[in-house]
């Protein structure tokens, strides 16, 4: 589970224009730096090597034969910092990289400290050749909480965000942060901040523990003037896995990410998510029972989409569920696979600072041919919404093995659309309470874009455990859609998967809902 209040620096501050920068690039003194060099030999004596993506997975090769280097090391102090202390360490926004030019991107660095113990190494592409980015105390504004031996220093960096007008010609938004681990996020037009992508899991929901592989050196591709993508490689390591990822991010209404990455296995990993997606559901009107909350939701998430390869659209209501759950959803690899936000009106969560409303869905597109495996769920206990307790990924079936290269390539997109369209109506909520007797629980699904008429629709319903009765299905002119509502005995059940689906003359017309109910 992550600490969403501290897991992203960029939520700390809002960034306006700067002025000129003053350039940091010089030598090369990050450790990771020399790797390139030993993965491109002949190179001429006091030249950088010239650049190539093949670089950084010759060097993922290299590393994955030895086991895990130690980090870079980390400028004394920063791991003693509070959360306070950690946000009065401010980069300077005068000194973003190439603000001093006509590029469409700008990109702060971001400093190490409290939870971000690991320092990264982050280099900018110019001219085909690969440059380190020193990090000097003119880049810092320090706070005066913050100890007097971390004041005109350098500070250890742990990530970096990039900077664009995708909202205003006059500002420039942050769109992108690089920072812990291998987590990442974006945004689009008028989105805030929500969910997370990562470059890997291993071990996640195991019993053993989950193993975090960190990227521990980026490389930024200096843009053209009139580029509107930002490309941006990255080294992956861990005890278990190596990798090489390369990022094409393009900013706009959506943003969307394409990601093509090379993986190098030290050891069998039995339990790896491909393409993972973090996010935070506390409660809904599912589950609103549990929580003494002025607000009507609070979530960043409130689905997992499939589009399986067998036609099937499929949302599964997340829960945050007493104890930790776990859910496997197709053979191979979908079409399309993601953690929606579909409620969209500030009134569903009368929350005025959270903005939950405004948080972006995100789903991975595979690219090329995935293969056998499943899409995996897993949703943990929590009474918080500072931590990120959804995580969804695809599985490929047999995990890794020792020694044998893993490619793969997908595009990932941030947006406020509730999903692909696949032609069938979406479920746009879920209620859940007891019946009028109060013997049974009651289980009411809005659905949009079926049409607004029942005539001729049938309720397909199923259950693994429990009694279902009282199927009735009818319009719904409050959404301008439909309202399906059944009831479940759940007399001495500890848990009933159910499965529903609207169909037509024996064909659906809408997404199939899935939903897995414990006491």
């Amino acid at each position: 589970m992550v600490v969403r209040g501290v897991l992203m620096h960029s939520q700390l501050q809002h960034w306006g224009a700067p002025g000129a920068m003053p350039r940091k690039l010089g030598a090369a003194v990050l450790a990771a730096a020399s790797l390139l060099a030993v993965a491109l030999p002949g190179t001429a004596a006091g030249q950088p090597p010239q650049f190539a993506f093949e670089q950084i997975v010759d060097v993922a090769r290299q590393l994955s034969k030895s086991p895990m280097r130690r980090p870079l090391a980390l400028t004394p102090g920063l791991e003693k910092l509070t959360y306070d202390q950690y946000r009065e360490l401010r980069f300077r926004t005068q000194k973003a990289y190439w603000s001093d030019s006509s590029s469409p991107f700008r990109v702060d660095l971001l400093p190490a400290g409290f939870v971000f113990q690991t320092p990264v190494a982050v280099s900018l592409i110019e001219d085909g050749r690969a440059t380190d980015l020193v990090s000097d105390a003119t880049l810092w504004d320090v706070g005066m909480r913050v100890p007097a031996n971390l004041h005109n220093v350098p500070l250890s960096l742990s990530g970096f965000r990039v900077r664009a007008r995708i909202n205003s010609r006059a500002i420039w938004d942050e769109f992108l942060v690089f920072q812990g681990a291998s987590y990442f996020r974006a945004v689009g037009r008028g989105q805030l901040y929500g969910l997370s992508a990562r470059g890997l899991a291993i071990g996640t929901g195991e019993r053993g523990g989950e193993e975090f592989p960190a990227f521990t050196h980026f490389w930024i591709e200096r843009p053209t003037r009139f580029a509107s993508s930002l490309t941006i490689y990255a080294l992956l390591e861990s005890a278990s896995v190596t990798g090489a990822y390369r990022f094409v991010v393009t900013p706009g209404r959506d943003t969307f990410m394409d990601v093509q990455c090379t993986l190098f296995p030290r050891v069998d990993v039995a339990v790896v998510g491909i393409a993972p997606l973090t996010s935070m559901f506390l409660f809904n009107a599912s589950n609103r029972s549990r929580f003494d909350d002025f607000r009507e939701r609070v979530h960043d998430s409130d689905g997992l989409f499939i589009d399986a390869r067998n036609g099937e659209a499929i949302w599964r209501p997340l829960a945050n569920p007493h104890d930790l759950q776990t859910g496997s959803f197709t053979d191979t690899a979908p079409y399309v696979f993601g953690l929606m936000q579909r409620a969209r009106l500030q009134t569903e969560y009368q929350d005025l600072e959270a903005g939950y409303e405004r948080r972006p869905s995100s789903w991975v597109e595979p690219l090329g041919t995935w293969g056998a495996g499943p899409v995996r769920l897993l949703e943990i206990p929590t009474t918080r919404e500072t931590n990120d307790n959804i995580v969804a990924f695809w599985q490929p079936r047999g995990g890794l093995k020792a020694g044998q290269p893993f490619k793969t390539s997908y595009r990932l997109h941030w947006s406020t659309d509730p999903a692909p369209r696949n032609g069938v109506g979406r479920i746009s909520a879920t209620r859940i309470g007891t019946s009028f007797d109060g013997k049974r629980r009651l289980f009411v699904v809005d659905i949009k874009e079926a049409g607004t008429s029942s005539e001729g629709l049938k309720l397909e319903l199923a259950s693994s455990a429990g009694k279902v009765s009282n199927l009735n299905i009818q319009p719904n002119p409050i959404i301008n859609g439909l309202r399906a509502s059944f009831e479940l005995n759940t007399d001495d059940v500890t848990l009933s998967e159910l499965r529903m689906v609207v169909t037509k003359n024996g064909k659906a017309v809408s997404e199939t809902w899935l939903y897995r109910w414990t006491p």
